[in-house]
């Protein structure tokens, strides 16, 4: 690796793209640095993984950490939209934010639809495809032939292709790329380990450039995709995404690194902390839902008859965290008057809260729950 070469810089006339070299090929692995961060990175990953099965409900929470993982993951791209706004209908969104907020859910969609499709299609190329075409359809970019590899150059950074930042490979060499990308992923003859092989692929992914927009929401979906797929993880319970937002300057002066000096082990020993430090705190989350779940289970046996009910709306609550009067009345097939008295005893045990400030169409959230993840 200490003589790694990234590709070559091809004058174009008016500006020079790079050609990044083909990464299916054998690697040695020969920096102690990195093998102590590797042993690091599988030792904490394999705690998450475990930890995940020994979460009741796991699914009810899975949703929370995608949908904290769309709105970092597009927040890097620019949108403005937290975790409060995706939680909302597109009814109850500001005008000014429904651009963004659509694009965080069709973040959502995307990444639920691959993980689905992982059971028939394999990574490649195809699922990478209609990934992408889920996560640009109806939202900015939707005119940029979303799940096609580009027919023309783009750039990165700057107005115009002639004070970008960087330009990457010309477009006729794009599928080729990309066909190397995906034999490289399943290529079990090359022993380098899956997380570094994630790395890799994502560096190349991201150098590649093969879409016209959406390029770093898909790189960054495609690291969960693939450590489902390898069985690393048996749920999608890890995104890096809040990883690279919080070091953003990092991430893409090591990404730049690579190409411009071939230090790829330093793109390496990035793309470890993050891992490591990312599933440290997935497992702080989990133990954090654990102790919420145990105090509010707790106040829920002083709603005496309502318990069996309160608890309903609760669970329900976990993956749809804002609940209004009407629907707690579908859950629990409460009369209306009811509803309103089991809303109003959750309150005073402090387990929901008004959030909305209104007269009429209140909707209510468990603080505490949000500000797990936000």
């Amino acid at each position: 690796m200490k003589i790694f070469k990234s590709g070559n810089f091809i004058n174009q006339g008016t500006y020079k793209s790079f050609l990044p070299e083909p990464i299916n090929r054998q690697w040695m692995l020969d920096d102690i640095d990195i093998i102590g961060l590797l042993s690091k990175a599988d030792r904490q990953l394999g705690r998450l993984d475990m930890y995940s099965e020994y979460i009741p409900n796991i699914d009810l929470f899975i949703s929370m950490h995608v949908l904290k993982e769309a709105t970092q993951s597009s927040k890097i791209e620019g949108t403005k939209t937290n975790i409060e706004d995706a939680l909302q209908s597109r009814s109850e969104v500001a005008e000014e934010k429904r651009d963004d907020w659509e694009e965080v859910q069709n973040y959502i969609a995307a990444l639920n639809t691959a993980v689905k499709l992982l059971d028939k299609i394999p990574f490649s190329s195809r699922l990478i495809k209609q990934t992408h075409k889920i996560l640009l359809r109806g939202v900015r970019g939707k005119h940029k032939i979303p799940g096609e590899f580009r027919s023309s150059q783009n750039w990165i950074g700057g107005a115009t292709i002639s004070d970008a930042i960087f330009i990457p490979p010309n477009t006729a060499d794009v599928v080729e790329l990309m066909s190397d990308l995906e034999k490289f992923a399943h290529n079990d003859l090359i022993k380098l380990p899956d997380l570094l092989k994630i790395a890799l692929i994502h560096y190349q992914f991201e150098t590649i450039h093969p879409f016209l927009d959406g390029n770093g929401r898909v790189g960054r979906l495609m690291i969960t995709l693939y450590l489902v797929e390898k069985k690393i993880l048996k749920r999608p319970i890890l995104y890096l995404s809040d990883f690279f937002e919080r070091n953003r300057s990092l991430y893409y002066d090591n990404l730049m690194r690579v190409r411009e000096r071939g230090d790829i082990q330093q793109w390496f020993k990035f793309f470890l902390v993050g891992v490591i430090e990312t599933a440290k705190s997935g497992i702080e989350t989990f133990d954090k839902i654990l102790k919420l779940q145990k105090e509010v289970d707790e106040k829920l046996q002083k709603l005496g008859s309502r318990t069996n009910n309160g608890r309903s709306v609760i669970t329900h609550m976990y993956q749809h965290p804002i609940i209004d009067a009407r629907k707690v009345k579908i859950i629990t097939g409460l009369s209306m008057p009811s509803t309103y008295k089991l809303i109003s005893k959750l309150e005073q045990l402090e387990i929901l809260e008004e959030l909305t400030g209104a007269k009429r169409g209140k909707q209510y959230w468990i603080p505490e729950y949000i500000k797990i993840f936000d």
